[in-house]
């Protein structure tokens, strides 16, 4: 039986990025959580003849609808990336929270920690990353495949 082939080329070194920004991101939503948009106001002293001044601004309302909005959207995201990595294997999902979901730490570290061989030990990142990929829709195709 022959290998089945994807149409298109998969941009690894893209694809990698795509995941790991997307896991940064997590870690700082689930140590920070959501940081809220300030409202910018600048009171003036001189008088100004215009229109009614118990209106509410427009930019008040925008930063109101964007914390709204944007509080929701980080949550499901973080949401959608911890349902992602408790989906991977033990050693994979391991690996995964200690180098990216928990302190900041570099790959030796958790090598160290673990007593990985680095071999293994990127093979299985690499396993993982990619199965990320594809749970989260991150993969990114290479451009031209014909």
């Amino acid at each position: 039986m022959a290998q089945m082939q994807f149409p298109f080329e998969i941009d690894r070194e893209a694809t990698r990025t795509a995941v790991e920004e997307r896991l940064e991101s997590a870690r700082i939503y689930k140590q920070v959580g959501f940081i809220r948009r300030e409202i910018q106001t600048t009171t003036s002293w001189t008088p100004r003849f215009h229109g009614n001044t118990n209106a509410i601004s427009k930019a008040t309302e925008d930063t109101a609808v964007h914390n709204v909005d944007m509080e929701e959207s980080e949550h499901q995201r973080y949401e959608q990336v911890i349902r992602a990595v408790s989906r991977l294997g033990r050693i994979e999902r391991e690996i995964i929270e200690r180098r990216y979901l928990e302190d900041e730490v570099f790959d030796y570290q958790v090598m160290m920690d673990m007593d990985i061989r680095e071999g293994r030990y990127y093979k299985i990142k690499s396993s993982a990353v990619y199965k990320l990929a594809f749970a989260l829709r991150l993969e990114v195709y290479a451009p031209g495949q014909e």
